[in-house]
């Protein structure tokens, strides 16, 4: 029976062997990549595939509402200010 000494060098050996394992498939697939890159001509910018909507920026929704008394908005998205409590909506509407 092995001792806890002799397992964990045994652990220790593997590790090694398998980062050195992974370094080298590593190594092979950035040449494969490398590789058929040349020969179709593609670019880094070429592989961003499906993240140009990533980069959409959200326009502001416009206010729709309006507190004539200290000029307070709201776009009528989400919990309704307090200033429309108990009041009718379309009388601050923006016109």
């Amino acid at each position: 029976m092995n001792t806890y000494a002799e397992i964990q060098a045994q652990i220790a050996d593997l590790q090694n062997k398998a980062k050195e394992a992974r370094a080298l498939e590593v190594a092979g697939a950035k040449a494969k990549i490398a590789e058929i890159m040349t020969a179709y001509g593609l670019t880094l910018d070429d592989l961003r595939v499906g993240r140009t909507n990533a980069s959409k920026v959200r326009q502001p929704v416009p206010a729709k509402y309006r507190n004539p008394q200290n000029g307070d908005t709201w776009t009528g998205r989400g919990r309704a200010p307090l200033w429309l409590a108990g009041k009718s909506k379309e009388d601050f509407l923006i016109k």
